[in-house]
């Protein structure tokens, strides 16, 4: 059964990872300069201005429904379609999503789906399978837990805090990626449209790679030469920067935002709406007993293997 678990753990783990990369590929907004730039006053332009407003409202409202989608071009790792839709909270981190991957060469509604939820600094992959039923293999546990807390700590060292940076790093929501956005220097005002039949003004801007990178925490552990070399590591991918668009609502909420990264093997773009603002329902973890922990369980594999292999 261990086995069985840790299979299927993986698979969605694996999916989740490619969610956090993604996501937290626009985290890492500053979020000091968001909340006093209304502050300022006299030097800034409308938009700014109503880009802070809706930041300070969304931070705020520390839920919403989300559905998220991200297109990587086949020839990078990881190429497919992502998409994610479920209810994620802020402050803390939470989430209660499904996750879709479409793999290359999959055919058109085949992908593979995945329930995971995201609480008190622990992520579950749901072990069912259909509507519910239990798998076979898995026995009464209907979930693997992984304690990302537990996990830094098991890193140890400097590692252990890099796994921390780099978890609070994948806290991205709405109100983060619109502190994003705020780093930049050519925020423009595109006018009025309309998102799912709701009227809206639509916003843009552009990043450096040096703009996108600051304020990440991974980052912040790094020295200055490091610092250097990481941007020049990217800036020599071909990635010139990054594009933000947002649209926002009547009632200062973010209803869509729209990121792209161009790079030379093809653009990789992040588009996401979101709705019922501080109207949802927490994010609750599942019952313990129902739980598998998947780091003791790799543990169990490790000494099993250590053991068949000393008696080879």
């Amino acid at each position: 059964m261990q086995k069985h678990i840790a299979r299927r753990a993986g698979v969605t783990l694996a999916a989740v990872a490619v969610t956090a990369s993604l996501t937290s590929c626009q985290d890492g907004g500053d979020k000091t300069k968001a909340g006093q730039s209304a502050e300022q006053g006299a030097g800034q332009s409308a938009s700014v201005q109503a880009l802070t407003a809706a930041y300070k409202k969304t931070a705020a409202a520390k839920t919403a429904k989300v559905s998220m989608t991200m297109s990587v071009p086949m020839s990078l790792k990881n190429g497919g379609e992502t998409r994610v839709a479920g209810v994620m909270g802020w402050h803390p981190l939470a989430m209660d999503v499904t996750v879709s991957e479409s793999k290359p060469g999959a055919a058109a509604g085949d992908a593979e789906k995945n329930h995971v939820i995201w609480a008190d600094d622990a992520i579950y992959t749901d072990l069912r399978t259909g509507k519910g039923t239990p798998a076979d293999g898995y026995g009464d546990k209907k979930w693997a837990k992984i304690d990302l807390k537990a996990a830094a700590a098991d890193a140890g060292g400097k590692a252990a805090q890099q796994m921390t940076a780099g978890l609070q790093d994948m806290q991205q929501d709405p109100s983060q990626q619109l502190a994003m956005l705020l780093n930049s220097r050519d925020i423009k005002d595109l006018g009025p449209a309309e998102v799912g039949g709701r009227k809206v003004r639509h916003y843009r801007g552009s990043l450096t790679v040096q703009e996108a990178v600051k304020g990440r925490k991974t980052v912040e552990l790094l020295t200055p030469a490091e610092r250097e070399k990481l941007v020049a590591n990217m800036e020599k991918t071909g990635i010139k920067g990054y594009d933000y668009d947002v649209w926002v609502d009547g009632d200062q909420y973010p209803v869509k935002m729209d990121s792209q990264i161009k790079t030379p093997q093809g653009t990789m773009r992040v588009t996401s709406t979101y709705s019922d603002y501080g109207t949802t329902a927490s994010v609750k973890a599942p019952a313990a007993g129902e739980t598998a922990d998947l780091l003791q369980i790799l543990k169990e594999i490790k000494d099993q293997a250590k053991g068949g292999s000393g008696t080879a």
